[in-house]
């Protein structure tokens, strides 16, 4: 099991999930909206070799919320600051999503800090073209990972909404505890998400703007391609056989987040990647 913590820092305070068995030092960043929850059956199924730190990402879960700072170079500063706090130079680093375009921006930024990287269906790994600003307010009406952000006039308006997306299609126990984890009472009765507006647009920006492989890489990289994720043609795979010289690709049953609603598979396949990648010390 988990325990709560949280690196408070002047202007931030970081708060995660740590399962602290193991040795082996293991971060997880989740998506967009999500939480650290998401990794909650991950966590415990590699509990025992591992050291692992699931943060929310600022602007997420129980992290501090600032107005404005969501940009990748931000995300990644606070990353960089925990592992300082625990006391790790370097660390095997998985993401989802947003979460894995950030850690690929950061394995090309500071490779020396990735024992091994996972990229778990990334977000737009490359660029935006400049138009697709103008259909932001439309993608923020449609995809799955922002149409609960709310407000709800209630607990079960929103649990009912929640139940007929990809992510808790299934409504497992595990699905149910990462939506509960994700949403809260507002001050004004109602209820919504706890990841913020301001959180949204900026780093919308950001992932429009910030391109995520842009130089050639040698670190241990699992590419996990979901069986109705968001990767599945050629030319959306060209940029990751392109840039990552030790790729491996791993199909997993299940939709974009197949950690949620495929989890015994999913956890299995990263365990079989970690373990060809662990230390000899």
């Amino acid at each position: 099991m988990s325990t709560r913590q949280s690196l408070i820092q002047p202007e931030l305070e970081l708060s995660y999930l740590e399962w602290h068995h193991g040795k082996e030092p293991l971060i997880l960043l989740h998506g967009l909206a999500d939480s650290a929850w998401v990794w909650a059956s991950l966590g415990d199924y590699l509990a025992g070799s591992y050291h692992i730190i699931a943060p929310d990402l600022r602007g997420h879960g129980e992290s501090s919320k600032p107005e404005t700072g969501y940009s990748s170079t931000e995300i990644i500063a606070d990353l960089e600051a925990l592992m300082d706090s625990l006391g790790w130079s370097n660390a095997h680093i998985l993401g989802h999503s947003w979460g894995a375009k950030v850690a690929a921006i950061w394995a090309t930024n500071h490779p020396e800090r990735f024992r091994s990287l996972i990229l778990v269906d990334p977000f737009f790994i490359g660029k935006l073209p400049a138009w697709l600003k103008i259909t932001f307010p439309l993608l923020y009406r449609v995809l799955p990972f922002l149409q609960g952000m709310g407000p709800f006039a209630n607990y079960e308006a929103a649990e009912n909404l929640a139940k007929n997306l990809k992510q808790y299609r299934g409504w497992s126990p595990l699905q149910q505890k990462a939506f509960q984890e994700s949403i809260e009472q507002k001050t004004d009765g109602t209820w919504g998400s706890k990841f913020t507006v301001s959180a949204r647009d900026e780093i919308f920006e950001d992932v429009m703007k910030v391109d995520g492989l842009t130089q050639q890489l040698t670190i241990p990289t699992l590419l996990i391609k979901p069986e109705t994720g968001l990767n599945r043609t050629a030319w959306q795979l060209k940029p990751y056989r392109t840039y990552l010289q030790n790729l491996e690709i791993r199909e997993v049953p299940g939709n974009h987040w197949a950690f949620l609603v495929e989890p015994e598979i999913f956890n299995q396949t990263i365990a079989n990647f970690l373990t060809k990648h662990k230390s000899n010390s």
